[in-house]
């Protein structure tokens, strides 16, 4: 694929938000549109998700997570959608200008509009303050979930789970199927913080048991997890002195949420609410910034992957509408170009739209005086336009052309005119 300077949308990130908006940007009008993505081939999170229950809205179907992804990458591919892989997006800015990493080779890219669709990562240890010795065997539930499902390596042999959310749940259930033991799931809230669905399926199914109002207290261990401690904590999250309880485990998984991805939105001066940590959209998912879109996850965290990809949608169609206004505001407007003797001509452009309205009187100065009968003329490409005699130029003086409503048509499908001075 050869890499334009120049697209109608840029997506950033091929996950279920990142590849809806870009399919409905070329279904929109769109006429260039590409996805940059770090990894080496497209869908983000879904190609680890292999568990079912994605599209049952969108498409009526239960599929599991690659099989999603791979419906709708299908479909944006042969809608002409471009895919720029194993790419690192390094820098943003509010006019849309994009600079990515591929391989060694460093692109600059311009998007007349831009969908920002990074989705979310994982809090870790070091967010939620875990403490305890520092021994190997603790690991975020979608890393394992990666490891498990992509790679094929086991993490452990004997688990604990922090965390009631999703991925924490239906990780819980694919270990105890790959023959690990899953002593316990401990969530801080006195509540389930994942969908009911996934604990009556993951957790209850398998009777792994869930302890709300309970944290990880410390984790003991030296070179690899011994033990955790668990604790009971009271409304304020404060331990409960004597309700501590050693679990025996070889490996801590946290399920303790998910954070917005949003380090490029603030390159680009998005602002960010303070209690998603995504940026602030309208309507149509435009953020503050005049052409820059978000969806997905990167704006919120959502339940469903349909509704990541409904957001999509709506994402691409309101970008590829942005930058067809765009490409048509570039187009309407001619340039001038100063040429042969010419320093600067006034005005600097034509507007397309306004050809009609009267004679344009062009004005404009000379580099350099010729004391002869001269021409200044007005062509595009090798067609003259229009011209008018000077008996002399000189750049003091102020030299007037008159473009008449007569040749407004030879001037409306210019691309670019120049003024010159001619013997």
């Amino acid at each position: 694929m050869a890499l334009k300077s120049k697209y109608d949308v840029v997506v950033i990130g091929s996950g279920p938000g990142g590849v809806a908006a870009a399919l409905a940007a070329r279904q929109n009008g769109a006429e260039d549109v590409l996805v940059i993505e770090r990894d080496v081939e497209p869908g983000g999170i879904l190609l680890q998700c292999i568990h079912n229950g994605f599209g049952v809205e969108v498409l009526k179907k239960d599929l599991p997570g690659p099989a999603y992804a791979e419906h709708y990458i299908r479909q944006a591919q042969a809608a002409g959608v471009d895919f720029l892989l194993d790419s690192m997006v390094l820098e943003i800015d509010a006019q849309r200008r994009i600079t990515a990493a591929q391989r060694g080779r460093l692109h600059d890219l311009q998007a007349r509009a831009l969908v920002l669709g990074m989705g979310c990562r994982e809090r870790t240890r070091a967010q939620v303050r875990l403490p305890g010795t520092r021994p190997t065997g603790v690991f975020t539930a979608g890393t394992a979930q990666r490891w498990v499902n992509v790679e094929g390596f086991m993490p452990g042999k004997r688990f604990v789970v922090l965390g009631s959310g999703d991925i924490g749940m239906i990780m819980a259930r694919r270990l105890t199927l790959e023959g690990a033991q899953v002593e316990r799931v401990l969530e801080i809230m006195p509540f389930l913080t994942g969908l009911m669905r996934n604990y009556v399926q993951c957790l209850m199914d398998y009777d792994i048991p869930l302890q709300l109002s309970h944290t990880v207290n410390r984790i003991l261990g030296r070179q690899r997890v011994e033990a955790i401690e668990s604790v009971r904590v009271d409304e304020a999250w404060n331990p409960i002195p004597g309700s501590e309880e050693v679990i025996p485990c070889d490996t801590l998984l946290l399920s303790v949420g998910l954070i917005p991805e949003n380090e490029l939105s603030r390159k680009a001066g998005v602002l960010l609410d303070p209690v998603t940590g995504g940026p602030v959209v309208d309507d149509r998912f435009e953020t503050r910034v005049p052409g820059i879109f978000a969806a997905g996850n990167v704006v919120h965290v959502y339940d469903l992957v349909d509704w990541v990809t409904e957001a999509g949608f709506s994402a691409g169609r309101s970008a590829a509408k942005f930058a067809v206004s765009q490409r048509l505001k570039e187009h309407r407007h001619i340039p001038l170009r100063a040429g042969e003797n010419i320093r600067y001509v006034v005005p600097h452009t034509l507007d397309k739209e306004r050809l009609e309205q009267g004679d344009i009187r062009l004005q404009m100065r000379v580099r350099a005086p010729v004391e002869a009968p001269v021409w200044v003329e007005v062509r595009a490409g090798d067609k003259l336009v229009t011209r008018g005699r000077e008996p002399y130029v000189r750049p003091g003086e102020m030299v007037t052309l008159v473009l008449p409503a007569r040749c407004y048509a030879d001037v409306a499908a210019a691309g670019a005119l120049q003024v010159a001075i001619s013997r």
